[in-house]
């Protein structure tokens, strides 16, 4: 099974947007699948449900941070490479969405009690389900195009 369809599959079970997409790559890169949910959780709906960058963006921006991420004082190449690398996915997700807002892709303020509950009546979460689907079709392309080069 591609890590997108894991992704999409943890997101329908009931994980959020962020969980769903770093814990689906999170075996390659030998972080456990219980650390990767617990660390991603805080990220979900636009960051703690503040609809700023997307959790699905943002935990793309994790798995971009473990595959090539910078973790020596001396290489600065990596951190330049994973910046570029973050700004390349923003760029592909935001062809397909427009945005990488939480808010502007979701439609609607989830930031409050009552915003939260017509979000649910409205079903609004439903979008996500394309948004955690394309984040880790972009990752699978990424990992794959920068390892061939």
């Amino acid at each position: 099974m591609k890590n997108s369809d894991k992704a999409a599959l943890s997101f329908k079970k009931g994980f959020n947007c962020a969980q769903s997409v770093l814990s689906a790559f999170s075996d390659e890169f030998g972080l456990d699948k219980k650390t990767s949910l617990k660390i991603s959780c805080a990220f979900g709906g636009g960051m703690g449900r503040m609809q700023e960058t997307c959790g699905a963006v943002t935990a793309a921006f994790m798995v971009i941070g473990l595959k090539y991420g910078r973790y020596t004082l001396e290489d600065k190449d990596s951190k330049e490479l994973t910046y570029k690398l973050a700004r390349d996915f923003a760029k592909e997700f935001k062809k397909l969405h427009k945005s990488i807002s939480c808010r502007e892709l979701l439609g609607c303020d989830i930031t409050t009690k009552k915003g939260l509950e017509k979000a649910n009546e409205k079903n609004a979460f439903s979008k996500c389900d394309k948004f955690v689907k394309d984040a880790g079709e972009i990752l699978e392309k990424m990992l794959k195009k920068k390892g061939e080069e």
